[in-house]
């Protein structure tokens, strides 16, 4: 697991309720109010700013063919293969697919990364308050005719499965069992393989499929990866803080690994902010790799930038790219 920079040589953390920045649907140690008041505020949030603007397309999120046969169309460079029309193209003479039309009920299955790499942030929230954000938007994107949306869940210490329903009360619950979910334990190690296992096995039906986490660590999840890819469409979303990506420029400072506990005490010199940075570089292009050869689409949030706002950008591009329109 990839390291991340903890708390300066002399300097102390700042606490939760020391006036840090942090956002108002969040809190840490929810009593059962709060909790439900912040939830509130976050789907509120989500509701206020993401309504009316990403209306029109069944599949919101992830644009795209569903299983009900469609039109056929003349081959164009870059359609998957998969969708040929051999009887057509026999009869036409030229490569022809065949479009399909998205189902009317769309069942979204999300696979919801909350291991200790995630317990961390330096900027408005950390990255596993970030995650639980994402699932909201997601829950509000794919609800309503009849969809449904459930989670699997995992925070070192085993699977959570909440059940593929319907409805507003359902997305509430299942967002606060989420958010309810304990932290994990310093030196548990996720596994986002098997996390994905879990979603690949038993079958279920096609639909959409969505992996959120920060994707630290290996790549040994990309088998199962391509293994969703066969029924569903991919969607991952990839959460992250400015310290994944860099070094600040604070003298000695102490690296810890939050999924083993070793820790490291280095000096941010030049040389070592440089090679830090270009090695999260490097892993971040790895993981973009990774997720392009399984055919799933790629949205980066990040704990220092306006998260919706991203949203919307990613939705509008993935709309305009499959209605032929610059991306």
């Amino acid at each position: 697991m990839t390291e991340q920079p903890g708390v300066p040589q002399g300097e102390r953390r700042p606490s939760r309720d020391s006036g840090d920045e942090r956002p108002s649907w969040a809190p840490p140690a929810l009593d059962e109010p709060r909790m439900q008041s912040a939830l509130r505020s976050l789907e509120l949030t989500v509701r206020g700013r993401l309504d009316g603007l990403l209306q029109g397309n069944h599949l919101g999120l992830v644009p795209g063919p569903g299983t009900e046969p469609g039109e056929a169309r003349t081959y164009q460079p870059g359609d998957d293969v998969r969708r040929m029309d051999w009887a057509v193209t026999a009869r036409m003479a030229e490569p022809h697919i065949r479009q399909t039309e998205a189902d009317r009920e769309l069942e979204t299955w999300v696979a919801l990364d909350l291991s200790a790499s995630l317990d961390f942030g330096s900027a408005a929230c950390d990255k596993r308050e970030l995650a639980i954000a994402a699932l909201a938007a997601v829950t509000h994107l794919t609800s309503g005719g009849g969809n449904r949306i459930g989670t699997v869940l995992d925070n070192g210490s085993g699977h959570v499965r909440l059940p593929a329903r319907g409805g507003l009360a359902h997305s509430r619950a299942m967002l606060k069992k989420v958010a309810e979910t304990p932290r994990a334990q310093a030196g548990t190690r996720g596994d986002l393989n098997a996390l994905l296992e879990s979603l690949r096995r038993p079958p279920r039906r096609r639909g959409l499929a969505v992996v959120i986490s920060d994707f630290v660590g290996g790549l040994d999840w990309q088998r199962a990866l391509r293994g969703l890819s066969a029924r569903h469409s991919l969607l991952a979303i990839e959460v992250l803080d400015p310290r994944d990506i860099e070094l600040p420029d604070v003298g000695t400072v102490v690296l810890s690994d939050p999924e083993t506990g070793k820790q490291r005490e280095v000096r941010t010199t030049p040389v070592l902010r440089k090679e830090f940075a270009a090695a999260a570089a490097a892993h971040r292009e790895e993981v973009a790799a990774a997720l392009r050869r399984a055919g799933c689409a790629h949205l980066v949030l990040r704990t220092d930038s306006d998260w919706i706002a991203d949203i919307v950008r990613f939705v509008m591009a993935r709309k305009r790219g499959w209605s032929g329109g610059a991306a």
